[in-house]
């Protein structure tokens, strides 16, 4: 299998997005440090997950939390071995409004579980890879950063943000084999709304279709892919 001998440390995998893309990799051979705050969402992933034949680190946490993602990292080190896949997915949107009427709190939590909660398994499972001369990095940001988008100010920043860190980080560490890249999804249909005025398909786009974008980038295939966001929203039309 394309992943077999490859450890993968996914954050955010409770639900959609994250648990998609788990479950590709477990189907495709890897073994998987799933990590997520809400514990019986990631207890879920992670029986799917072993039910598809992969070896599993469950790492119940807080992507604020520095030394809690320090701690995490370490222990899916030590319980599968290096880690050669980072996906950063863990990530919060909670309400749209005009900025005006946002409040400062909801700022401070976008910002900590957005671009924090990115930084610090970055900086903790980068400079191994690094060491190793092999390593993928995927962030998942957002057409939010990409075009901006009216009522969401905060959270079209905090996605931004991931865009840039992104292109930064490449031109630092391609060189030693690690490729970094990100995928910013649309209107991805996580909640039963297709939200179809959203983009020129017609209709909204599954967890599945940014999983397997996410994945290609994470593979071998993607060997000469690396400082680039990928958008996946089905040639997006409103924003």
């Amino acid at each position: 299998m394309e992943f077999s001998g490859k450890t993968a440390f996914i954050t955010g995998v409770a639900h959609g997005i994250g648990r998609a893309i788990a479950l590709q990799l477990a189907r495709a051979g890897a073994s998987l440090a799933l990590a997520d705050i809400n514990a019986r969402g990631l207890a879920e992933t992670a029986r799917l997950a072993q039910e598809l034949g992969a070896q599993i680190v469950e790492c119940p946490l807080d992507v604020t939390d520095e030394a809690a993602v320090r701690a995490a990292a370490q222990s899916a080190h030590d319980a599968l071995g290096p880690i050669d896949i980072l996906v950063n997915n863990a990530g919060v949107y909670d309400r749209a409004c005009n900025f005006v009427d946002s409040r400062s709190e909801e700022w401070k939590r976008k910002i900590s579980i957005n671009i924090l909660g990115t930084l610090y398994p970055t900086h903790a499972i980068l400079p191994g890879m690094l060491e190793r001369g092999y390593g993928r990095i995927v962030n998942i940001a957002s057409v939010a950063g990409v075009y901006g988008i009216a009522s969401m100010a905060d959270y079209s920043m905090t996605k931004g943000a991931i865009i840039g860190f992104t292109h930064a980080l490449a031109k630092e560490v391609t060189r030693r084999g690690v490729t970094v890249n990100a995928v910013s999804p649309g209107s991805i249909d996580v909640t039963g709304n297709p939200l179809p005025e959203h983009s020129f398909m017609g209709r909204a786009g599954t967890p599945e279709e940014c999983a397997n974008l996410v994945v290609f980038l994470a593979s071998d295939r993607a060997s000469y892919i690396s400082g680039q966001n990928i958008q996946v929203d089905g040639c997006r039309k409103r924003m």
